[in-house]
Protein backbone atom coordinates (compact mmCIF):
# COMPACT_ATOMS: atom_id res chain seq x y z
CA UNK A 1 0.00 0.00 0.00
CA UNK A 2 1.77 3.29 -1.06
CA UNK A 3 1.74 6.53 0.79
CA UNK A 4 -1.09 7.97 -1.21
CA UNK A 5 -3.68 5.33 -0.62
CA UNK A 6 -2.67 5.53 3.30
CA UNK A 7 -3.30 9.25 3.23
CA UNK A 8 -6.17 8.81 1.60
CA UNK A 9 -7.94 6.79 4.31
CA UNK A 10 -6.39 9.14 6.74
CA UNK A 11 -8.16 11.94 5.45
CA UNK A 12 -11.22 9.93 5.32
CA UNK A 13 -11.74 9.41 8.93
CA UNK A 14 -10.52 12.81 9.69
CA UNK A 15 -13.44 13.82 7.76
CA UNK A 16 -15.88 11.90 9.00
CA UNK A 17 -14.66 12.02 12.65
CA UNK A 18 -14.84 15.73 12.11
CA UNK A 19 -18.21 16.10 10.97
CA UNK A 20 -19.48 13.56 14.08
CA UNK A 21 -17.42 15.92 16.41
CA UNK A 22 -19.11 18.99 15.09
CA UNK A 23 -22.57 17.35 15.41
CA UNK A 24 -21.75 16.78 19.10
CA UNK A 25 -20.99 20.01 19.81
CA UNK A 26 -24.50 21.22 17.77
CA UNK A 27 -26.08 18.31 19.94
CA UNK A 28 -24.58 19.51 23.10
CA UNK A 29 -25.86 23.18 22.54
CA UNK A 30 -29.27 21.90 21.83
CA UNK A 31 -29.09 20.06 25.45
CA UNK A 32 -28.18 23.66 26.50
CA UNK A 33 -31.28 24.68 26.06
CA UNK A 34 -33.49 21.48 26.24
CA UNK A 35 -33.54 21.03 22.58
CA UNK A 36 -33.99 17.07 23.10
CA UNK A 37 -34.93 16.04 19.90
CA UNK A 38 -32.50 18.45 18.37
CA UNK A 39 -29.85 16.86 20.15
CA UNK A 40 -31.14 13.33 19.90
CA UNK A 41 -30.82 14.06 15.63
CA UNK A 42 -27.72 14.97 15.79
CA UNK A 43 -26.00 12.37 17.89
CA UNK A 44 -27.98 10.18 15.99
CA UNK A 45 -26.22 11.67 12.44
CA UNK A 46 -23.28 12.13 14.66
CA UNK A 47 -22.48 8.16 15.03
CA UNK A 48 -23.73 7.86 11.03
CA UNK A 49 -20.07 9.92 10.50
CA UNK A 50 -18.46 7.82 12.78
CA UNK A 51 -19.98 4.52 11.16
CA UNK A 52 -18.00 6.08 8.16
CA UNK A 53 -14.93 6.64 10.09
CA UNK A 54 -14.84 3.09 11.35
CA UNK A 55 -15.48 1.52 8.31
CA UNK A 56 -12.27 3.11 6.28
CA UNK A 57 -10.22 2.10 9.76
CA UNK A 58 -11.46 -0.86 9.71
CA UNK A 59 -10.80 -1.39 5.50
CA UNK A 60 -7.54 -0.26 6.33
CA UNK A 61 -7.32 -2.85 9.23
CA UNK A 62 -8.69 -5.76 6.61
CA UNK A 63 -6.01 -5.40 4.74
CA UNK A 64 -3.08 -5.51 7.30
CA UNK A 65 -5.20 -8.61 8.34
CA UNK A 66 -4.34 -9.57 4.89
CA UNK A 67 -0.41 -9.08 4.32
CA UNK A 68 -0.55 -6.16 3.04
CA UNK A 69 2.10 -3.89 4.21
CA UNK A 70 1.17 -0.31 5.93
CA UNK A 71 3.87 1.95 6.72
CA UNK A 72 2.90 4.00 9.71
CA UNK A 73 2.95 7.88 8.97
CA UNK A 74 2.11 10.66 11.30
CA UNK A 75 -1.33 11.66 8.71
CA UNK A 76 -2.88 8.34 10.10
CA UNK A 77 -1.48 7.99 13.83
CA UNK A 78 -3.38 11.74 14.00
CA UNK A 79 -6.51 9.95 12.11
CA UNK A 80 -6.51 7.59 14.41
CA UNK A 81 -6.54 9.85 17.44
CA UNK A 82 -8.75 11.82 16.14
CA UNK A 83 -11.35 8.66 15.69
CA UNK A 84 -11.44 7.42 19.12
CA UNK A 85 -10.91 11.36 21.12
CA UNK A 86 -14.51 11.36 18.46
CA UNK A 87 -15.92 8.53 19.70
CA UNK A 88 -15.15 9.25 23.51
CA UNK A 89 -17.00 12.82 23.11
CA UNK A 90 -20.16 10.86 21.65
CA UNK A 91 -20.31 8.54 24.48
CA UNK A 92 -19.96 11.46 27.09
CA UNK A 93 -22.76 13.24 25.17
CA UNK A 94 -24.67 10.38 25.67
CA UNK A 95 -24.11 10.72 29.12
CA UNK A 96 -24.58 14.54 29.10
CA UNK A 97 -27.95 14.51 27.74
CA UNK A 98 -29.21 11.97 30.35
CA UNK A 99 -28.36 14.74 33.00
CA UNK A 100 -30.11 17.39 30.80
CA UNK A 101 -33.22 15.69 30.38
CA UNK A 102 -33.33 14.69 34.58
CA UNK A 103 -32.34 18.51 34.73
CA UNK A 104 -35.55 19.84 32.22
CA UNK A 105 -37.80 17.17 33.69
CA UNK A 106 -37.02 18.82 37.80
CA UNK A 107 -37.38 22.18 36.11
CA UNK A 108 -33.63 23.46 36.87
CA UNK A 109 -32.86 23.53 33.20
CA UNK A 110 -31.28 27.05 32.39
CA UNK A 111 -30.19 28.29 29.01
CA UNK A 112 -26.72 29.32 29.83
CA UNK A 113 -26.60 31.01 26.45
CA UNK A 114 -24.99 35.06 27.02
CA UNK A 115 -28.17 37.63 26.63
CA UNK A 116 -25.50 39.45 24.79
CA UNK A 117 -24.33 37.34 22.44
CA UNK A 118 -24.42 38.93 19.26
CA UNK A 119 -22.50 42.27 21.02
Amino acid sequence: MNSDDIQLIAFEIILHSGNSRTMIHEAFAAMRVGDFDKADERLKASNDELLLAHQSQSDLLKKYASGTKIEMEIILVHAQDHLMTTMTLREVALEMEHLYRNQAAAGELKNDEPEDKGK
